[in-house]
Formats: C-alpha cells, structure tokens, sequence
C-alpha cells in the first residue's frame, strides 16, 4: 500500500489523537514552526495538515494565542480516515519488561527535573565525568549497600546507557570478542543479540528449577573467561539459583580466574518472602561484577544501567568508558540521584511491589479461567513477567505472531533459547493490566487466537485472524 502524503499522516495522528482521547477539547497543539521543525517537514506541509483539521471543525485556530482543540467539535461531514494499518506507537498490551507506566510519579519526577534545571551551570553543560555522575555513583552505592548487601566504593560503579550500555562496556573491557561466555539458555534475548553482535562465543548452558546447571557448563566450556548469570529471578524462568549452585558457580569463577556477571534482573520484586540477597554479597573472592539498571524500576526511557566491577578492574574499565564514550544524559543522572537520595525510590519500589501483586493475580486468575485448556501458568515468586506453558502441541511462534497481529505484545519462549528443541511457552507481563475487566478482555482474545492455532495444528488449515487496533485492547 502506497504511503500517505505527509499532512496526510500528520492530519491523521491528531484525528487518532482526539478520536481516542489523548488531546481534549481546549488543549493547545504545537505551532506550525515547532511541529515542522520537530518532524523535519516543511512548514507548508504542517500548515496543510492543520488548515484541513481547521476547515473541518477539530481545531480553531486564536490568533496570537496560537491553535487549540475545538472546545466543541463542530457537525460536519468529513471524509473517513484513510485504512491503513494500525500505527502502534506505544506498548502493546501484556508486553514484557515494562513497569507499571499508569503509576510512575511523573509530577515529582518532573518536579525533580525542574530543580535540576534551575541549577545548570557551565559546568553542568559539559559532558560529565565519563564513569557517571558522582552524585548518583554515590546514590548507587548507599542503596546496594543497604538494599542488596553489597558492599562498594563509588568508584567501582560505571553508570551507562541502560542495561546494553553495561554490556558493551563490560566487553570492550574484557576484551570478550571471540573468547568464551556461559549463557543461560534460554536467557535474555536481547542480550544474547548484542552479545553475539559484539562476537562473544555464547555458550548455551540449561537452566532447570535450580537455576543455572553449573555442572553442564564446566562440562561445556570449563575455560570460559565469563558467566552471565541472573540469580534473583531467572529471565525468562523466573527460578533463583540455588544456594548449592550459587556456591558451585563462585568456585568454578575462583578456580578458572574467570569473571561472573550478575545481572540483579527483577529481583527487587518479590511476591513470596524477602528478596533474595544479591550473588555479589556471597563473593568472597571479587569475582563477580553486578550489574544493575532503573529501566523496570523507574521507566524504560531513562536508559539508566550500571556496573559495580572489582576494585582490581576499576582502571581497565575507566580506559574503556573513555575510549566508547557512552554517557547517559547528565540532567537525567542527576534526577536519578536526588530520587534515591530523597528515599522516593524506596517508597516507589514499596508501592509497585503491592501493586504488581495484584494485576499479577489478576491476570494469573483470567488466564487459568479462560485457557486453562491451552495454558499452565507457572508459579514463579516474583518478577514482571508471566510464563504460560502450552499444553497443546502448537507452535509457540506461530502463536505469538498471530497475537501480534491482534496487537498483543506476547513472546515465544522458543525464541529465548539458544538450543532447538526446547519446552513451548508464552512469555507475557502484567504489570499495565490495571483491571479484572482489562486481564479477562485480553485473556479472551488470547484464548480466540490459542483456539484457532489450534484448530491449525489440527486440520492444516491457515490461522485466519484479523488484525485488531491495540487501542481496542
């Protein structure tokens, strides 16, 4: 299908905006200069978009006072919206790795933004120190320090652009182009593609109700120079590494002088007892390097990680935060370090911990009602992902692309390993399913979709779904 002309496009995602509630009556919209030059576009091609828009009622243009939302939209005939596909520009419902987006506190964080701001000086329009924002090092430290038992200086921690951003830092800093890394399989996906990108040899290693099977990775790749491990939580299992296993894992890394890398993914949510204490609070020998991140804390978009590395790594790794120069942005870092220095950060983790717990039960309930014929929900004690076992012989792939067509946002655990073969699942989170109404709505279309896979598997028949607008989700 032929692209639309561009104030067309622009014409449509405001009618879409207004249509679906996201720009109300009275509101005003960007000047044609400032959208143009937001958008890369030709003032002519906005001015175009929003004369239409004018013309038929949804805008009314004030003069000096720029052009607002109709307060009252007038009775006119207007053309329908071209069909094209769905534009999908935010998260799709029951995607994973996302945190509760509905119940970040936006008018403090911006409050704290708008402090920052105020404070900028010349010093503070300049890059920064390479490793990190002091002040948030420092934040980093005191919160590992009396959250997770680990023991650090600021000056072991290096903060980075998210949790990718740590990766390819540890790296370059290791030099792991063409050398060996223990793998959880299945493990992280994300990071098991950059890390292929970056030419680390990953070495598949199975993960069982123990966690990591250390035993299978010596017997796989006992030199390896690298583990990355997710002890807490299991991504994507959610199981925690044994206390045996743990103990085994920190031998092996003495005996081989190899490193391990704890990614501490999730662990701060947990639905059954207490946090499981950090693997880096259990390293007696300074063998393991933690990694951390505020994505699923705070909000993907701050792209915010860190490393906590060994005192006698702290040089290799400045050299290398140097030479890569992949600052997060310093306003950002600043915020960052005021919300945990304030205690706000602790009280959000607080109040999302009760909240995940409900809308985790919520749709943990709607799905054993609805598709307990397709789907064992594992029982897992925390996290923000769910894992639903197929009970049917369908392919898991199959399912998730016919779930995204209907605007789900579900992943194939086949996808998540690194070895053929492996048990069919659904991965999916709950944390922005907000209502029992919401979980069994979504629930159904899961179930519409299970149904006709299905009946695929059975009769060779193709899946005949329609694609649903995520809106309707």
């Amino acid at each position: 299908m032929p692209s639309l002309p561009k104030y067309q496009e622009i014409y449509r995602r405001f009618r879409l905006a207004i249509d679906q509630g996201q720009l109300r009556p009275g509101e005003r919209v960007p000047s044609v200069r400032a959208l143009a030059q937001e958008l890369k576009v030709a003032r002519g091609t906005v001015e175009a978009a929003y004369q239409l828009l004018v013309s038929e009622g949804f805008f009314q243009a004030r003069g000096q006072a720029g052009t607002v939302i109709a307060a009252t939209l007038a009775p006119v005939k207007v053309k329908p919206l071209p069909r094209v596909p769905p534009l999908v520009s935010g998260p799709r419902p029951l995607q994973m790795g996302l945190p509760a987006l509905d119940a970040f506190p936006r008018k403090l964080w911006a409050r704290l933004v708008t402090r920052q701001v105020r404070r900028i000086d010349a010093d503070s329009l300049a890059m920064g120190d390479g490793q990190g924002a002091q002040a948030l090092r420092v934040a980093i430290a005191s919160y590992l320090a009396l959250y997770r038992g680990v023991e650090c200086t600021p000056s072991q921690v290096f903060v980075c652009a998210g949790y990718a951003g740590c990766l390819t830092l540890l790296c370059d800093a290791l030099d792991m182009a063409g050398q060996a890394c223990w793998f959880e399989d299945p493990g992280y996906l994300h990071a098991r593609q950059l890390l292929r990108h970056l030419g680390v040899a990953l070495v598949p290693v199975p993960v069982d109700h123990d966690g990591l099977d250390v035993q299978q990775g010596i017997r796989r790749g006992e030199q390896a120079r690298l583990a990355i491990v997710t002890p807490a939580h299991q991504s994507p299992l959610g199981v925690a590494l044994s206390p045996t296993r743990r103990r085994a894992l920190l031998g092996w890394a003495r005996a081989q002088g190899s490193w391990v890398v704890e990614d501490d993914y999730d662990s701060e949510f947990r639905y059954q007892g207490q946090p499981l204490a950090a693997l880096k609070s259990q390293d007696a020998d300074d063998r393991v390097i933690y990694a951390g991140s505020f994505s699923k804390m705070l909000f993907p978009g701050l792209r915010l990680g860190y490393l906590v590395v060994p005192a006698a790594l702290i040089d290799t790794f400045q050299h290398s935060a140097k030479v890569l120069q992949q600052r997060s942005a310093q306003l950002l870092q600043l915020t960052a370090a005021d919300f945990l220095e304030q205690g706000h950060f602790t009280r959000h983790l607080k109040k999302m911990r009760g909240l995940y717990a409900q809308r985790r039960a919520m749709l943990v309930q709607a799905l054993q009602t609805h598709c307990a014929a397709f789907l064992q929900v594992d029982e897992q004690a925390g996290g923000i992902n769910l894992l639903a076992r197929l009970r049917v012989q369908v392919s898991d792939v199959q399912v998730a692309e016919a779930a995204d067509m209907a605007g789900l946002g579900v992943q194939p655990l086949s996808g998540w390993t690194l070895e053929a073969g492996r048990e069919q699942g659904l991965l999916m989170g709950f944390t922005n399913v907000a209502t029992p109404g919401q979980a069994t709505h979504l629930t159904l279309k899961l179930l519409e979709i299970l149904q006709a896979c299905s009946a695929q598997a059975l009769n060779g028949s193709p899946v005949s779904l329609a694609a649903q607008s995520p809106a309707n989700c």
